[in-house]
């Protein structure tokens, strides 16, 4: 996929997974263009290790999906575990 357009999937990933957050989430569109990119790779990762990437990474709906939970994922781990020792504005 281009740049643009992974740079494009990973800000709605990540502005998606900030909504669907419970915590209250403070950063900007930077914040939410990081954590959706590093949502997308987590998210291809473990379609790849469990066997869903050539159901799910093939359009770019299926790629939105994968970031959206790459993200989430990311957001839980920093505020269940992270959060208090590092204070990040995210």
């Amino acid at each position: 996929m281009g740049l643009i357009i992974s740079l494009l999937i990973g800000a709605a990933a990540g502005a998606i997974a900030k909504m669907l957050s419970p915590q209250q989430e403070k950063g900007g569109w930077v914040s939410s263009l990081v954590i959706g990119i590093l949502g997308s790779w987590v998210g291809n990762f473990l379609a790849g290790v469990i066997g869903l990437q050539g159901l799910l990474g093939t359009t770019w709906l299926g790629e939105l999906i994968l970031a959206v939970g790459g993200a989430f994922l990311l957001l839980f781990i920093y505020h269940k575990y992270l959060a208090d020792k590092l204070n990040l504005p995210i």
